[in-house]
């Protein structure tokens, strides 16, 4: 026992002795590189009160539909993200009132006009009641392209229309149905447009009316059209017209103009909206607001479109103050 002791304590002395002489040599270690040890240090201790503080941080919760608006798309509430460079409609839901059943805008940045558009669907239309109702403007069918053949067409009552409109002094505007599946198309539309108004004087933009034919289904020429294609034919139709020294619009209902066209390429045409109703949702600004398929008005038998046009309100320039006036 006494032996074993001894050894005990021999070893200890030893591992006393080894230790010392390891904590000796990591002073000495220490002491050699301070300069770089110091820092790192430093560093060390700030990562670790950073893990800590991120480690007792509550999780944020991440908003799914961050920079989205929530949109009625005519089917629907869904969230959209809102294109870049399309001016946002401005027009409130209390600033469209109904009177007599007719929508009335009763804001303060715009002045409207009451307008209607037919075709021959409308057959023969007296043109003198249809001003004396009030009337301002009204946008005529000159043509269509058929939505299985492909064929061009003129609009039978478009002469008669045109001119009945003109000679009662409404203001009159032209759109062209189209059915353009390429470039070359909508190109050809936009040239059978511009021979037939050359003798008119049109007072409104010529306007790109690019409908999907449901009824037709995989019998239209246009069915599952890339949308792609929409974009390119509308922007050829209106370049085609602009160029002719007319100014362009193209139309569309809500579905359309969020799903069919990419409005940030068309942005630089007049936009004419159908969304039939009280107000018109859409997120986007528009210059035209198609409100009903079926109103009933002096002068047309058959139930007609029926159309506000917004003309924005030319604010005054402020007068000079008296310090800016020059002395004579």
């Amino acid at each position: 026992m006494i032996w074993k002791k001894k050894k005990d304590a021999a070893n200890q002395s030893a591992g006393e002795a080894s230790e010392a002489k390891t904590s000796s040599g990591a002073a000495a270690f220490a002491k050699k590189n301070w300069k770089w040890l110091a820092p790192l240090a430093v560093v060390l201790v700030v990562v670790v009160v950073l893990v800590a503080a991120l480690m007792k941080r509550p999780a944020e919760e991440i908003d799914p539909h961050e920079g989205q608006v929530y949109i009625n798309d005519g089917f629907g509430m869904v969230w959209m993200t809102p294109l870049e460079g399309v001016d946002v409609n401005n027009i409130s839901q209390s600033d469209i009132v109904r009177y007599d059943g007719v929508p009335k805008y009763v804001g303060e940045g715009y002045e409207t006009l009451r307008g209607v558009d037919v075709s021959e669907h409308q057959y023969d239309i007296d043109w003198a009641a249809v001003a004396a109702s009030g009337v301002d403007f009204a946008y005529i069918r000159l043509g269509y392209r058929g939505y299985t053949q492909g064929g061009l067409f003129e609009d039978a009552y478009f002469k008669a229309n045109i001119e009945g409109a003109k000679s009662n002094g409404i203001k009159v505007g032209v759109y062209f149905f189209s059915q353009a599946i390429n470039v070359q198309e909508a190109i050809e539309e936009a040239d059978f447009v511009l021979e037939r108004i050359e003798q008119y004087d049109i007072d409104l933009p010529v306007m790109y009316d690019w409908e999907k034919m449901e009824e037709a289904g995989a019998d239209a020429r246009t069915y599952q059209l890339d949308t792609a294609i929409l974009d390119e034919c509308a922007v050829a139709f209106c370049e085609t017209v602009k160029k002719a020294g007319y100014e362009p619009g193209v139309y569309f209902n809500r579905y359309i103009g969020y799903y069919g066209f990419d409005l940030s390429r068309l942005n630089s045409y007049k936009f004419w909206l159908a969304v039939p109703g009280d107000f018109p949702d859409f997120y986007y600004a528009f210059d035209i607001w198609q409100y009903s398929f079926e109103e009933t008005i002096p002068g047309i038998e058959t139930p007609t479109d029926m159309n506000l046009m917004f003309i924005p309100k030319v604010q005054p320039s402020p007068s000079p103050s008296a310090e800016a006036t020059p002395a004579a």
